[in-house]
């Protein structure tokens, strides 16, 4: 088992996330396995990526919402897929999704078509599944069902050459949610807290990664490691950063999103950080963020043609 180890001694010391480094296989070999150069999508057909962490609170849906907005603000069309139940992705547009009669969970029990799930939000290039209450019941429902793993890969096929960019913010839990969203992506992007139980949590999601890798998405890659709540003022935020990039190398993002209030209010008004306060410190790290997802995705094109 994975875990976390930091000194005993009122100061907190280097962390490090030991199991990574300890595994049999060397950690070259896991690297290049599964944490490698994302693998763009096919020629015309959206890239899904899935927002995922194992631990809550870490800025996950708070980083599907900005990233979405802020890549659609680039001129790029692009869906948000909401794979929570707590709905804070659909909340966080303006979109109750206790309100709506199609949502994630019909679409997923296959009451309804995805494309008529499908809601707009303010931002002209953004649109949203929304989710709601009714999507908790859906991890007990989709248990006894056929490809119970592959429901969402399925409805996605109708609209991968509709976007150019689909999101899937997944709930913080490793259930059949999770898992369908991981089986759906191209690639997932981690939202890495910088305290040290945050890298206790990642081995847990890495996991699932291999074992969704191994059996059902041969081709789900690390798309990057995002750096959130960091504060330079602290030494374990940069002690953190530091192992993150130790063992993840060129996938942890350059740009790191700081402690921003803007960032907390922006959800209770139902906006994206970029229409609640464009010009507050949060907005400009997200608009940084997004651009480093387009080059990195320019890059694998240039790299396949």
């Amino acid at each position: 088992m994975f875990h976390v180890e930091h000194s005993a001694c009122s100061t907190p010391g280097p962390v490090a996330i030991v199991g990574l480094h300890q595994s049999p296989r060397s950690s070259k070999s896991l690297y290049q396995r599964w944490a490698g150069k994302s693998a763009p999508a096919l020629k015309g057909m959206g890239r899904v990526i899935a927002v995922a962490s194992q631990k809550g609170g870490v800025g996950k849906t708070t980083t599907a919402i900005n990233l979405a907005s802020c890549i659609a603000q680039e001129s790029h069309r692009v869906l948000l897929v909401d794979v929570d139940p707590q709905g804070n992705a659909s909340s966080g547009l303006g979109i109750n999704g206790n309100d709506q009669a199609e949502g994630t969970y019909e679409v997923l029990i296959g009451q309804c078509e995805i494309t008529a799930a499908v809601r707009p939000t303010a931002l002209a290039s953004l649109d949203v599944v929304p989710a709601g209450q009714r999507l908790s019941g859906a991890e007990v429902e989709l248990v006894g069902m056929m490809a119970r793993e592959t429901r969402l890969r399925g409805a996605l096929a109708q609209l991968r050459e509709e976007y150019e960019y689909i999101l899937l913010d997944c709930p913080p839990s490793l259930g059949l949610l999770t898992i369908n969203a991981l089986t759906s992506a191209d690639s997932v992007l981690i939202p890495l807290q910088c305290e040290y139980l945050a890298l206790e949590g990642l081995t847990q999601l890495i996991q699932a990664i291999r074992l969704v890798q191994d059996h059902l998405n041969p081709a789900l890659r690390i798309e990057g490691v995002l750096l959130t709540m960091y504060d330079p003022r602290l030494n374990l935020s940069r002690q953190v950063a530091d192992e993150a990039r130790k063992f993840f190398s060129d996938r942890v993002y350059r740009t790191m999103i700081p402690r921003n209030v803007k960032l907390s209010e922006a959800p209770s008004f139902g906006k994206p950080i970029v229409l609640y306060d464009p010009h507050c410190v949060g907005a400009e790290s997200y608009r940084e963020l997004a651009r480093e997802v387009l080059e990195h995705a320019a890059e694998g094109v240039g790299k396949r043609a």
